[in-house]
């Protein structure tokens, strides 16, 4: 029989922990590909969470321009449709002769608060005139040019002529000043 080593037990000794630490070491790698893993999963997960509240803030901040949008410029279609009585009013005391304001004054001063009446809702309401004078510069972002005439004594882009007041809502243009322009005068 052959005769044990001396050293034999520390073969086996060495043998059963490289086997355990082999066996240590797989669980390891186990552990660690795991724990990768769940890195990878929760960076998706964070990563879907941010995006999904930024889109709820952009969502947010949507809404809150469309509600401020159509509290300003909501009753436009309203105010364009109330330009016309501004307009008709406007003339009718324009034309009103002196002979026809001692006649009908007091009919006339109805029409007149009624009107200053009306102006009173335009303000209220964010609606301001646009009252070009004769002289000044057109304007293109305000005026609408309903003809152009050389005038002399003028220079090309002066206001000659205004046909018809025109009107802001807020900072959107409701409808455009309606003038005449001179063009460069003849000669």
């Amino acid at each position: 029989m052959a005769e044990p080593k001396e050293n034999d037990f520390l073969d086996d000794i060495e043998q059963a922990m490289a086997e355990e630490f082999a066996e240590d070491a797989a669980e390891i790698d186990d552990e660690a590909l795991e724990l990768d893993q769940l890195r990878a999963e929760r960076d998706q997960y964070k990563d879907r969470f941010m995006r999904a509240l930024a889109d709820a803030e952009n969502a947010r901040k949507r809404s809150d321009k469309d509600r401020r949008e159509a509290e300003n410029y909501g009753g436009s279609k309203l105010a364009r449709d109330m330009l016309p009585v501004y307009d008709n009013m406007k003339r009718a005391l324009e034309a009103a002769t002196e002979e026809q304001r001692q006649v009908s004054g007091p009919l006339l001063e109805g029409v007149e608060l009624t009107m200053r009446e009306l102006l009173n809702v335009f303000k209220k309401h964010g609606i301001e005139v646009i009252a070009p004078e004769v002289g000044d510069k057109f304007d293109p972002q305000q005026h609408q040019a309903m003809f152009e005439a050389p005038v002399p004594g003028t220079k090309a882009g002066d206001i000659i002529q205004v046909a018809a007041e025109g009107f802001m809502l807020h900072d959107r243009l409701l409808r455009p000043a309606q003038v005449g322009v001179s063009s460069q005068p003849a000669g």
